[in-house]
């Protein structure tokens, strides 16, 4: 009976392995299926038939020169960076030991893109195989950082999209503000900056195919341990596999292969998290993918037809002129966004109460002493908004200007600097208030609108008004906050399973606005050209060009909605306990929050119409404010209206000075004070 067990046993693994093998070889032919109509595409007349004679010794000089030159190299570049990028998503899942992890969550790509815009800024000049090794160091120390902030290996989704979303945000910041300091020098990074398959010639993917090869092979003999690797560090540790060891060189591997990637085609979004993922709901038909020696080429051969077949639909949508304009990491980056709200929604559970940070009591004669302070610093930044820019004005200048008798170019400057520091100020608070009011009703001190999808969804709405021609300040408006509300009632109706869970509800807002930054993308690329710099404006946070009846909208809502929230900040403080006890004290729970939270979307729409899209203002202010005066709602939430002006204030005088006569938009500038924040927030709640 032993002898014939083992022998079922020894069959059984057998055929697993031959169903692994065939499944791994019909992956391949799909990937070898969609090549060939990868190939057939194209913006010149040669065809899939001309293309063939090629291959097959005949064809034409021109037909040769379409394949050498253009087709196969874009194929090359595809395959080599899906490959690569789905085996390194298989390692930084198992190894983090959390399936959202990816070299997206984990910020890997957004070191690596800040890494060689850098050495571009600065105009050093490196071969390839060291813009390699630049990718490889930012991405490394992005990967570090992310995992030290959010815990480290086993750490919860939440916090690791959190942190990857947070770092890969400042590291954006950075490099759109190197983009915008040194354009000669680093001209034609933007377009990479989406992910693109467009080469010159094969050498880049030649010379990246070794690294892949041996990064793979290596990967490969990591198999076994890593399928010991998943089951904790306690029993991998006792059955001989070191994690001390296993996971920093697996990570590192991960990382390479990542570099590797960025450096070929730019960031192509998401890919790294799909196909992992895809090939672990494989292993339910086939059981053999479950083993990593058959997951990670599994996961790479996927990774290549996700990237292919992305970029193929894209010009088969498009036309291959058509397409031209619109990078394959838009396409990537919107199937991500599905995959991760996929993911979310599978999280298990009701209304969670995340890790909080706690806010000491306060007492009443602190609040109105801090609030004076900061009404007072209002007023100063709004003086510093008006005096400002390329040449410094004096209150002398100011007081002509309101009696209306300032010289012609003071008038024209004031005319032009005031409204800018009012959109700032107004825009700041309601961001803010957004970012209290949804802080407290998901009680999740790391959310804002931005990482809510409310921000992004506005933004697309302004976008797509400005593309249609909706370019009034009604218009705009009105797009904004209907995009705003849709993606916020997406977010809602998508996290609600039986009870809202604060996980479900951060991580499917990060796939919504990620969804949202990619159609924003891709309708900013395909639209006139004269109205780039119109969408720009709402895309960078800029105040520029701002008029006193884009302020307007912001104004009104700010003055209905401060009252509306001080009215509930009873309903508001229970909220933000538990779910039980507002409850229990006669609180309509369900509709009280969707009430507020849509309160907090036209708020963040309001902003958008202002100063464009701005991050971090809605985390940063109610933190502070609590710091300041108290969890108490009453008290808070008109402290964090006031440090949220007084921020994008200050953020936007500094864009408009520290660079003049150029300017850096107020939101990037945000976003280098904020981000900063959002770590050491990170960091405070660790082990919480």
């Amino acid at each position: 009976m032993t002898h014939t067990a083992q022998a079922v046993q020894v069959a059984s693994r057998r055929s697993l392995v031959f169903g692994g093998g065939g499944a791994l070889a019909l992956l391949i032919a799909v990937l070898a299926c969609i090549g060939a109509w990868h190939l057939s595409q194209g913006t010149s007349g040669t065809g899939g038939g001309d293309l063939l004679a090629v291959l097959t010794g005949g064809g034409t000089e021109d037909a040769r020169n379409v394949l050498l030159g253009s087709r196969l190299p874009r194929l090359a570049a595809g395959v080599a960076v899906g490959v690569a990028l789905g085996v390194a998503g298989v390692l930084m899942q198992t190894l983090a030991r959390n399936p959202l992890a990816s070299p997206d969550t984990l910020g890997v790509t957004a070191g690596s893109y800040l890494a060689v815009t850098a050495v571009a800024a600065f105009g050093i000049a490196v071969p390839l195989w060291a813009s390699g090794l630049l990718a490889f160091g930012g991405g490394l120390a992005a990967a570090g950082i992310v995992l030290g902030l959010a815990g480290g290996a086993g750490t919860s989704s939440t916090r690791l999209v959190l942190a990857g979303s947070a770092l890969a945000l400042a590291f954006q910041a950075l490099t759109s503000t190197l983009l915008i300091l040194f354009q000669e020098e680093t001209k034609g990074l933007l377009a990479w900056g989406s992910g693109s398959l467009s080469q010159l010639n094969l050498d880049a993917a030649l010379r990246a195919l070794p690294a892949i090869v041996v990064a793979l092979l290596l990967a490969m003999l990591l198999a076994q341990r890593l399928d010991v690797f998943r089951l904790g560090d306690d029993l991998a540790r006792s059955l001989g596999v070191p994690p001390g060891s296993t996971r920093p060189f697996g990570i590192l591997l991960a990382v390479a292969l990542s570099a590797v990637a960025v450096t070929l085609a730019g960031p192509i979004g998401f890919v790294g998290l799909c196909a992992p993922v895809l090939a672990r709901l494989l292993a339910r038909w086939v059981p053999a993918f479950e083993k990593h020696a058959l997951r990670l080429p599994a996961a790479g051969v996927i990774g290549a037809i996700l990237v292919l077949g992305a970029d193929a639909v894209l010009r088969a949508i498009l036309g291959a002129a058509g397409a031209v304009s619109v990078p394959t990491g838009v396409a990537t980056t919107l199937l991500g966004a599905i995959v991760l709200v996929t993911l979310a929604r599978g999280l298990r559970g009701g209304a969670t109460l995340p890790p909080r940070v706690r806010a000491a009591a306060r007492s009443s004669r602190r609040f109105w002493v801090t609030l004076a302070v900061l009404g007072a610093a209002l007023v100063g930044v709004l003086l510093l908004g008006a005096l400002a820019g390329n040449t410094w004005l004096r209150t002398g200048d100011l007081a002509l200007w309101v009696q209306g008798s300032a010289p012609p170019p003071i008038a024209l400057a004031l005319d032009e600097r005031l409204p800018r520091a009012i959109a700032a100020v107004l825009a700041g608070a309601a961001l803010a208030l957004a970012g209290g009011i949804t802080q407290s009703v998901s009680r999740n001190p790391l959310a804002d609108p931005g990482l809510l999808g409310i921000t992004g969804g506005a933004g697309l709405g302004a976008v797509l008004a400005v593309t249609t021609g909706l370019t009034g300040t009604v218009g705009i408006t009105a797009a904004a906050t209907v995009g705003s509300l849709l993606a916020f009632a997406l977010v809602y109706g998508l996290s609600w399973r039986g009870g809202l869970s604060a996980d479900r509800l951060v991580l499917i807002g990060i796939g919504v606005s990620a969804g949202a930054t990619a159609l924003t993308t891709f309708f900013l690329l395909r639209s006139d050209p004269w109205n780039t710099p119109a969408i720009y404006t709402w895309l960078s946070g800029t105040t520029y060009g701002r008029s006193f009846g884009q302020v307007l909208p912001v104004l009104i809502v700010l003055l209905i909605a401060l009252p509306l929230v001080l009215g509930a900040r009873r309903e508001v403080d229970l909220i933000a306990l538990d779910e039980d006890t507002p409850r229990a004290l006669g609180v309509h729970l369900e509709r009280t929050r969707l009430g507020l939270l849509a309160l907090a979307a036209v708020l963040a729409a309001a902003s958008v119409t202002a100063v464009g899209v701005v991050g971090f203002v809605g985390l940063l202010a109610p933190h502070a404010a609590r710091a300041l005066v108290g969890a108490r709602t009453a008290r808070f939430l008109p402290t964090a209206a006031v440090l949220g002006a007084v921020l994008v204030g200050v953020a936007d005088a500094i864009g408009r000075t520290v660079i003049a006569p150029a300017q850096l938009p107020a939101g990037l500038m945000v976003a280098l004070i904020g981000a900063p924040y959002f770590v050491w927030l990170l960091w405070r709640t660790r082990d919480a």
